[in-house]
């Protein structure tokens, strides 16, 4: 493996004199280190590769990019036409910016400057976009007049429909950049997080996030070392600039000394170490000092992550987010395609338990292959998301069932559905797979006839009325990031507040003991899925709770399980009660560290 001091000695070679190296702190959302060279995504772009082209293929691109520019005249005169329908003062602004958005693709400077680029560097049209992109929001930045430093959105807005259309061959983004890149960028949501290659993509670092918003899950998730939240990145960064991601201590480097790298690779090298002896623990079932045995499963969020989830030694899928499917595309998935990558990752399990949740778009998930069924909401975490979603396009919702059914011939698989409030909501979605199940037996399509039927209990409606809702389902499935963001009132994924955001307040922990305490009542399974599940300093609050099923991000699992290991059941149960009498999340936070100082 090439070390980072080579990587970098290699990017290095021929540039100008560097800048001075700077600091930037942020929000460490996911352990390890990386340094290489940056990749600034601009704002409101997808991200493609950047590739030369031959000269006798120079036409052949100019071309490409005229037929993108055609199509997006041809889709905005298409919005213009529907604009008529809406009432006046809307249609008379939408008429506004859509006229602005014309301009911009009728022989400007974004269109001039992108052929010239093609020409000229002889670069691939969408990559040239970005590059006419960057030069043009510099030049607007420098203007006094606030009116035209502001339009620099509608050149923004036409780019990032001619880069859409360029990209209709199907570009992966980030496929193009070295090995090793560090991805900048003001926001990264879950969905660009799920493009990323670990095999090209080294880390990322963006301005904005939260330790506990889904793309940081997603890059626990993938091990890929990141960093949110930073302040005053914006502009700091170059690409090709050498910078270094620090995710366990929140850190960024831009333009790092060679003493600084070399200090970083040291504590890479033991990272690397200790993830070598927790490696060992793959084969050992977990089972505490008193022998209290916990089921040990994993999260994950796309379907190449199987292989991590196999190597940490998971004994099933407790969580497989399902929003993957819908992701980066323009059409929702049908029901083949489903059952497809559904198969295969039940397949991969050889017949350990995959657990599917079904579809959860919206708060900080969202897909634009759905956005005919979405509408824009002013609190997207309060709106029309998860099951409320489902239970409003019953095609959607039966497609999704039906694929997760028939990969349910090829292993055990379990339903969980997201966001459930209500009795009513879980019978609706029991009447659709009761639904489904009759029409692909008619039609003699191989199925699981009755996978258990899950919800997540994850607002602390559902925690308060998990004694009801027991006995409208087959188990329950603790999320407790949105259950404590719910309780809170915080926005997990707004680094504004996200230092507010707080397990162990003593709602959120009252709340997941009810939910427990009636699951146990009622004698149902009960696993905990939520990011409490994958930190070692939690695990014997859980274990004390009653809890003996876990899931969470495969880097995490062996970590839990090396703790409990080394755990007394009984203790941990006493130590729970402890917590459970406190009053300020200060106080709990200190029995717990000093609980695992002394077990």
């Amino acid at each position: 493996m090439k070390t980072e001091a080579a990587a970098v000695a290699e990017a290095r070679a021929g540039e100008s004199p560097r800048r001075p190296e700077r600091h930037f702190t942020g929000l460490g959302v996911s352990a390890g280190i990386a340094v290489g060279p940056a990749h600034v995504v601009e704002r409101g772009l997808i991200d493609v590769p950047e590739y030369r082209i031959e000269a006798d293929a120079v036409d052949a691109e100019i071309a490409r990019f005229r037929e993108a520019v055609t199509l997006s005249v041809s889709q905005i005169h298409g919005l213009q036409a529907k604009a008529e329908a809406l009432p006046e003062e809307v249609a008379g602004q939408l008429r506004y910016l859509l006229d602005a958005h014309l301009l911009m693709l009728s022989g400007s400077r974004l269109v001039r400057g992108v052929e010239a680029r093609i020409r000229d560097a002889r670069i691939n049209a969408e990559a040239a976009v970005q590059v006419q992109l960057s030069e043009i929001a510099q030049a607007f930045a420098g203007m006094e007049d606030a009116y035209l430093a502001g339009k620099i959105d509608d050149v923004r807005e036409a780019s990032g429909r001619l880069v859409r259309n360029l990209t209709r061959a199907g570009y992966q983004a980030f496929s193009g950049v070295p090995p090793g890149t560090i991805v900048i960028a003001e926001e990264i949501t879950p969905a660009d997080t799920a493009l990323m290659d670990p095999a090209r993509v080294g880390g990322f670092a963006a301005a904005l996030g939260g330790a506990e918003g889904h793309t940081a899950i997603m890059a626990r998730s993938l091990g890929l070392p990141a960093v949110l939240g930073v302040a005053g990145l914006k502009g700091a960064v170059r690409s090709g600039d050498i910078v270094a991601v620090d995710g366990v201590r929140g850190g960024l480097v831009v333009n790092p000394e060679e003493a600084t790298i070399a200090r970083l690779e040291r504590r890479r090298r033991a990272l690397e170490r200790r993830e070598r002896q927790l490696a060992r623990l793959r084969q050992v079932a977990a089972v505490s000092q008193d022998g209290a045995r916990v089921t040990l499963q994993c999260n994950i969020e796309l379907p190449n992550e199987l292989a991590l989830a196999q190597e940490a030694g998971a004994e099933g899928i407790g969580l497989l987010r399902s929003e993957f499917l819908y992701m980066n595309r323009d059409e929702p998935p049908s029901e083949d395609e489903q059952y497809v990558a559904l198969k295969d990752i039940v397949d991969g399990m050889a017949g350990a338990p995959v657990t599917v949740r079904t579809l959860d778009v919206g708060s900080d998930k969202l897909a634009y292959s759905l956005g005919e069924h979405i509408t824009p909401s002013v609190n997207p975490a309060l709106g029309l998301r998860a099951v409320r979603l489902s239970l409003k396009t019953p095609a959607l919702l039966e497609a999704q069932i039906a694929a997760i059914l028939r990969a349910g011939a090829h292993g055990p698989v379990r339903i969980l559905v997201p966001m459930i409030t209500s009795v009513d909501e879980i019978r609706h979605v029991r009447k659709a797979v009761d639904k489904t199940i009759r029409r692909l037996t008619r039609a003699r399509v191989p199925i699981e006839p009755e996978p258990p039927l899950g919800i997540m209990i994850e607002t602390p409606g559902a925690a308060l009325a998990a004694d009801a809702l027991a006995g409208a389902c087959d188990y329950f499935s603790l999320g407790t990031n949105d259950l404590t963001m719910y309780t809170l009132a915080i926005d997990r994924g707004d680094e504004q507040v996200a230092h507010l955001y707080d397990p162990l307040h003593p709602a959120v922990l009252r709340l997941i003991r009810f939910a427990t305490d009636a699951a146990r009542r009622a004698r149902l399974p009960v696993n905990l899925c939520g990011e409490l599940a994958g930190n070692p300093r939690f695990t014997a609050m859980l274990l004390g709770f009653g809890l003996r099923d876990l899931s969470m991000a495969p880097p995490h699992l062996p970590r839990v399980k090396q703790r409990i290991l080394a755990l007394d059941a009984e203790a941990a149960a006493r130590h729970a009660d402890e917590l459970l009498d406190q009053s300020e999340a200060g106080r709990i936070a200190k029995l717990v560290d000093g609980f695992a100082k002394g077990s």
